[in-house]
């Protein structure tokens, strides 16, 4: 008798025995398979692997095979013949070829949604099966629960404009196709690739950006272009040329091979204007790059594609780009390491010179897994160290900078680069949430500057639980910055505490450096330790003030002389904006204030308003000029360097603060049904 058959039936005899059936529907089965799961996870839980119960693991793997054999007779299935069925479907999936030996290259096949050759896709268009094979792929591979109605319509309708074109471009057969091609370490996806050899035969692919929009219009601001619908929104020209510039500095076989890279944007919805919006003089630069193709321009798109790609062989081109190693080429390395220099702002004093010096030397030479953490508090100089640790990348390191904050993270690009057109670098800046399935030992080091901010499983678009482990994971060596007393919010868990705690889980090396030195606030220690003694964060020696002649702090009488005061040290030249606890409401976007167009901030007592910090300049609130008539809060200016600052503390502190501030008497209290946040 077949063994798991004779299982099945010992398993039916047992629970007809009881009158067991009538609770064994297939919900309540499967819901008891990942009931049993939880409990083989817990058994693992806080422990090393070889540290569980293995009498209790074995009970816990029972159960969970008894509750699958059930399910899997309750529909009638031949458990030999569907786990064959699968292992014959992996094979497929996973050719051995490709996957053998490497979680990485596991990941690169998840990073393609749809993989065919041109032939294989104009018959996939023809039969109208092509939105359906992209579909299954998403809802397969990305454990998508479901697909965007708006997502699926897109796929139907573009893909029938651009299998028209490629089906008419008179091409090889063999050219390769991908679709929604994730580029790698990002969460951004390339709508369509087609590769293939050109005229002079030489190796290469074209970047197709998709859009189904009818209209834009021109906002005179490089690269940004308007649609009701999306508001202010990349150039589809931008699009493309920022995905080949990616693929063309950090893909490995891209840059190695020279494969000729060619990008465009196809809006095959769109009737072109007389003048167009999107071929305003400002994106002429854009789209000569990168041209861009509308409704009537099917003939124009048929050919560049033909002149580029026409002559095929393209499948070895699809398995280069799939395969590269994400690495900076050194073209983008000798580009980074100009930057700094000269540039005033990444100069390293004193202690701060000590402790790049160590770092690197550290990241340099580790032998294992490393975790360094640099403890600093405000102003001395942690950002600086940070950035300037971006230089690993001439020492053949695979560096990332990693910032929680995405304001932060905008200025500190802004500093490097000296303007916000900077796609070529801004890879090399991340959020924290990009390394939840980041396979282990994937980059040489990961520098982490503000990682008190770092979040738990309960941030906002976050997907993973813990973004201290997965960026210990994902280095050889990681170097926190962090100052425990920035935390604030639940879900911020950068503590030292936590930091060592996923490093014993991953047995890595641990080195510590501490920054004290300010160079802040003029160099005033005194005035930060006063600061910590009043707010009741530490007592300290100055609880009855500093040398007012080292640093100016005021209190003022209104808001207005507040805003009066910070005017006149913009006028002057300087760095100042005002800024505020969260004890306002902040109107939607949809209400009409997506620019800032609403004064929330309104204290009428002293018949004052000004809005929040808008969407429309969003994290660059701290450099942009339309910043100075807004005020920010903690997210837009938490680790950035002002001259000068006017902060409205507001309702959400009693108004005991304001005896503390006088008197150093009382106790600070929170009034949170004030708050916003």
């Amino acid at each position: 008798m077949n063994e798991i058959k004779e299982i099945t039936e010992e398993i039916l005899k047992f629970r007809n025995e009881r009158d067991w059936k009538q609770f064994h529907n297939a919900k309540d089965l499967a819901l008891a398979i990942s009931i049993e799961a939880g409990e083989l996870l817990e058994l693992f839980l806080w422990k090393k692997a070889d540290e569980a119960d293995e009498e209790k693991v074995k009970e816990e793997i029972a159960d969970i095979m008894i509750y699958a054999l059930l399910i899997s007779e309750k529909y009638g299935f031949d458990v030999r013949e569907i786990v064959l069925e699968k292992i014959e479907s992996n094979k497929e999936k996973y050719p051995v070829e490709k996957v053998k030996g490497s979680v990485k290259n596991i990941m690169k096949i998840l990073m393609i949604v749809y993989k065919n050759s041109s032939k294989g896709f104009i018959n996939d268009v023809d039969k109208n099966i092509i939105s359906d094979k992209i579909k299954n792929s998403v809802l397969e591979n990305f454990l998508w629960e479901k697909v965007n109605k708006k997502e699926e319509m897109s796929w139907i309708n573009s893909m029938q404009f651009i299998g028209k074109v490629i089906k008419n471009a008179q091409i090889a057969d063999d050219c390769g196709i991908l679709i929604e091609y994730n580029l790698p370490s990002t969460s951004k996806r390339v709508d369509f690739i087609i590769t293939g050899k050109d005229e002079s035969d030489r190796s290469g692919f074209i970047i197709i950006e998709l859009k189904q929009w009818l209209e834009a219009k021109s906002t005179k601001k490089d690269g940004l272009v308007y649609t009701d619908y999306f508001g202010n929104t990349l150039h589809p020209s931008y699009q493309a040329y920022s995905y080949k510039l990616y693929l063309k500095d950090y893909n490995e076989n891209v840059y190695n091979n020279s494969l000729q890279i060619k990008s465009c944007a196809y809006l095959h919805n769109y009737t072109e204007r007389n003048p167009e919006p999107l071929r305003d003089e400002i994106y002429s630069d854009i789209v000569s790059d990168s041209p861009i193709y509308f409704k009537d321009d099917q003939t124009q798109l048929e050919e560049f594609i033909r002149i580029f790609v026409g002559k095929g062989k393209g499948e070895e081109i699809v398995y280069q780009i799939e395969n590269g190693n994400i690495k900076p080429s050194k073209k983008l390395i000798d580009h980074v390491c100009g930057l700094f220099k000269g540039n005033s702002e990444f100069v390293l004093l004193d202690e701060q010179k000590i402790a790049f010096e160590t770092a690197k030397e550290i990241a340099l030479t580790a032998t294992k897994k490393t975790v360094v953490i640099i403890n600093g508090g405000p102003g001395t100089g942690k950002s600086v160290v940070s950035m300037n640790l971006l230089g690993l990348l001439k020492d053949n390191q695979n560096v990332v900078f990693v910032a929680p904050n995405s304001s932060f993270r905008e200025v500190m690009l802004a500093k490097l680069v000296g303007t916000f057109d900077s796609n070529r670098v801004r890879h090399l800046l991340k959020g924290s949430s990009s390394f939840y399935n980041v396979p282990e030992n994937t980059f040489d080091v990961l520098i982490v500057d503000e990682a008190h901010r770092l979040k738990n499983g309960n941030a906002f678009m976050y997907k993973g639980k813990n973004q201290v482990e997965d960026i210990i994971k994902a280095a050889k060596v990681s170097i926190f910055f962090i100052d425990e007393k920035q935390m604030i919010r639940p879900d911020d868990i950068g503590t030292l505490e936590e930091i060592k705690r996923v490093t014993e889980l991953h047995k890595a090396e641990i080195q510590s450096i501490d920054l004290k030195a300010q160079f802040r606030c003029s160099g005033a220690e005194g005035f930060i330790n006063w600061v910590e003694d009043v707010l009741q964060l530490e007592a300290t020696g100055n609880f009855d003030g500093w040398d007012t002649n080292d640093f100016m702090f005021k209190i003022c009488d209104s808001p207005n002389e507040l805003r009066y005061l910070i005017g006149q040290e913009i006028d002057k030249g300087s760095k100042a904006r005002i800024l505020a606890g969260y004890a306002w409401p902040w109107t939607p976007a949809k209400n009409g204030n997506a620019n800032g167009q609403i004064e929330d901030v309104n204290i009428p007592e002293f018949d004052f308003s000004m809005p929040w910090n808008s969407r429309q300049i969003g994290t660059k609130f701290a450099i942009d000029d339309d910043g100075i008539n807004q005020i920010g809060c903690v997210h837009t200016s938490q680790g950035l360097e002002f001259d000068y600052v006017g902060i409205i503390v507001g309702k959400i502190f009693s108004s005991i603060l304001r005896q503390i501030l006088f008197l150093q008497t009382g106790m600070i209290i929170m009034i949170l049904k004030e708050s916003r946040d």
